[in-house]
C-alpha cells in the first residue's frame, strides 16, 4: 500500500472511528454528518467521499470486524487443522467484541430500529460466508467438497451470529468467553440436534 493509500485508509478509520464516539454519546439518530464532519476535522464533502451515508459508516464497522476475523483464518497455515483454524475466526470476533464492547452495542442498538441497516448487515454476512467458504475450498486442495465448504461456512458465520446476539441480548452483562466456551461445548458435545429424515 502506498502513501496516499495509507493516508486515505487512516482518514477512512478516523472518520469512523469519530463518527461511532458520536453515536455512543448522543445517539445514531441525533448524530448528523456535519457534526461527524466537525469532530473529524474533514469537511462534509470529504466525508461524503468516503463514507455516502450514515448507514456506511455503521457498516463499516461490521466489515472491518469480518474482515479481522477472515484475516485470522488465512493467517493459519495449510497445514492447520480446519477446526483450529475456524477457531481463529470465532476468537478474533471475541478479541473485536472485548475491545469495542460500548461500540457493538450501540452498533446493534442502531441495527434493532434500522430496517435497512439490518438488511446490509445481511448482504455483508452473505458476502463474507461466501469468502470463507471459497478459502475452505482452497485449503481443501484435491478432497474440496463445495457442499462441505458452504456447510462449514454457515455454520461458522452461525456461530459468530449466536455469540454476538447472545452477548448483545444481554447488554454485554455476560462474558462474551463465557458465551463462546458455551455455544462451542453445546456443538463439540453433539447436544445441538442435527435435522434427521425419519427411519
Amino acid at each position: 500500500m502506498g502513501l496516499r493509500e495509507t493516508k486515505m485508509e487512516r482518514t477512512r478509520r478516523f472518520i469512523a472511528d469519530t463518527a461511532f464516539d458520536l453515536f455512543v454519546a448522543q445517539g445514531y439518530d441525533a448524530t448528523t454528518i456535519e457534526q461527524i464532519a466537525a469532530a473529524a476535522e474533514v469537511g462534509p464533502r470529504t466525508l461524503y467521499r468516503y463514507y455516502p451515508t450514515k448507514e456506511a459508516l455503521v457498516a463499516s464497522f461490521v466489515d472491518n470486524g469480518l474482515n479481522a476475523a477472515m484475516d485470522a483464518f488465512e493467517a493459519q497455515s495449510d497445514d492447520t487443522p480446519l477446526s483450529e483454524a475456524l477457531y481463529a475466526v470465532v476468537d478474533s470476533v471475541e478479541r473485536t467484541i472485548t475491545a469495542n464492547s460500548a461500540r457493538l452495542l450501540a452498533l446493534y442498538e442502531i441495527f434493532y430500529r434500522t430496517t435497512g441497516l439490518r438488511a446490509g448487515l445481511a448482504d455483508l454476512d452473505w458476502s463474507w460466508r461466501q469468502r470463507l467458504a471459497q478459502e475452505i475450498l482452497r485449503r481443501s486442495g484435491d478432497t474440496a467438497d463445495p457442499l462441505f465448504a458452504t456447510l462449514t461456512a454457515a455454520s461458522t458465520m452461525n456461530v459468530i451470529e449466536v455469540i454476538v446476539q447472545t452477548w448483545t441480548a444481554d447488554g454485554g452483562a455476560t462474558d462474551v468467553a463465557d458465551i463462546t466456551r458455551a455455544t462451542l461445548k453445546l456443538l463439540r458435545t453433539n447436544t445441538i440436534p442435527v435435522p434427521t429424515p425419519a427411519g
